[in-house]
């Protein structure tokens, strides 16, 4: 007779959701699944430092929402059950992948859903709030108020929007611009006369796009060569009373240049989605310099791309939790 080999009992794998401040996880897909398989944890704050540590120093797998926690060589050093990442959308400029594939813990990400179309329409959102004083406006009847002296306000139409960056974003908001009669200037580092002429702008140089433009607008892709590209120097090109829109990366910004302008009113307002510690501190002098609108990153915060990123990250857990082959491994 043989003797029945007894084995203990199969070790749950920890999975730890990272920064999902919209709740929006067990919202928008069906875990059932994948809690039978592991122990789940989902954090709905910012975790920073040893508190962070604590979370996720006994995770098998961690889910990252975009960058908002960064993810570097020494962190991931202490992590030694870590077999697993998957982060939300196609790039990560927080993570630190070369520590990771060092280790061989293989890396997944989802499928981004209509995010250039919400950043866009966020983009225009902001232009026509700050340029059209909004928020003052409303203030005004909740305070039971009417109009001020600055309610005799512009029209687009007939100013020169600038774009930094062309791509697909900035390409959209070309287009709005050209229904309202706005004329459309544009300059990245590889532009070309052709490429803006496509979606009827007007390729520039960088200074000639900041003296000229009534309203200028970031959609380039943050790297070394564009980090603090909108300096003291660029904000002094400005005309007083021109706006500068920022929806792409906050590091494009020399934030503390674009403060000391904001409350010398040499330029005429901001309006910010990004910014350089988030969420934006309660301190921060950006909560009160003059004529300047505010939105906690807003920009890719839309229901079916966030259903993109839920479905995508439990496709990705269910097939490694399986034994099967990663879903869309980052090379």
């Amino acid at each position: 007779m043989n003797a029945i080999k007894k084995t203990g009992p199969i070790m749950r794998k920890k999975i730890v959701v990272l920064d999902d401040y919209e709740n929006s996880y067990e919202k928008l897909s069906n875990w059932s699944a994948i809690k039978g398989l592991a122990d789940v944890q989902i954090f709905n704050q910012p975790l920073l430092g040893i508190a962070l540590l604590e979370k996720i120093q006994d995770a098998h797998a961690l889910v990252l929402m975009r960058d908002r926690t960064p993810l570097k060589a020494d962190l991931i050093a202490q992590l030694k059950h870590l077999e697993y990442v998957v982060f939300t959308g196609t790039r990560n400029l927080a993570l630190d992948t070369e520590a990771l594939k060092q280790r061989g813990i293989p890396i997944s990400y989802t499928e981004w859903g209509p995010s250039k179309d919400s950043t866009a329409e966020l983009t225009w959102a902001l232009i026509l709030g700050l340029h059209k004083r909004l928020i003052e406006q409303n203030k005004l009847i909740i305070e039971n108020q009417w109009r001020n002296q600055h309610s005799l306000l512009p029209v687009l139409k007939g100013q020169t929007l600038g774009l930094v960056g062309l791509g697909e974003i900035g390409s959209r908001v070309a287009k709005v611009a050209l229904a309202f009669g706005m004329k459309v200037v544009t300059w990245s580092p590889n532009m070309t006369s052709e490429r803006a002429a496509a979606v009827g702008a007007e390729s520039v140089s960088l200074n000639i796009l900041m003296q000229t433009s009534d309203i200028v607008s970031l959609h380039i892709v943050a790297s070394p060569t564009t980090k603090g590209m909108i300096n003291q120097e660029k904000l002094a090109l400005m005309k007083k009373d021109a706006l500068l829109i920022n929806t792409s990366r906050s590091t494009l910004v020399d934030t503390g240049a674009l403060v000391q302008a904001l409350q010398k009113q040499s330029i005429g307002g901001a309006a910010l989605d990004v910014f350089d510690i988030e969420p934006l501190p309660a301190d921060h002098p950006l909560r009160s310099t003059p004529n300047t609108l505010l939105t906690p990153h807003l920009g890719f915060v839309a229901e079916p791309v966030f259903k993109s990123f839920t479905t995508g990250v439990v496709e990705s857990l269910e097939a490694w939790l399986n034994g099967q082959a990663i879903i869309r491994p980052l090379p």
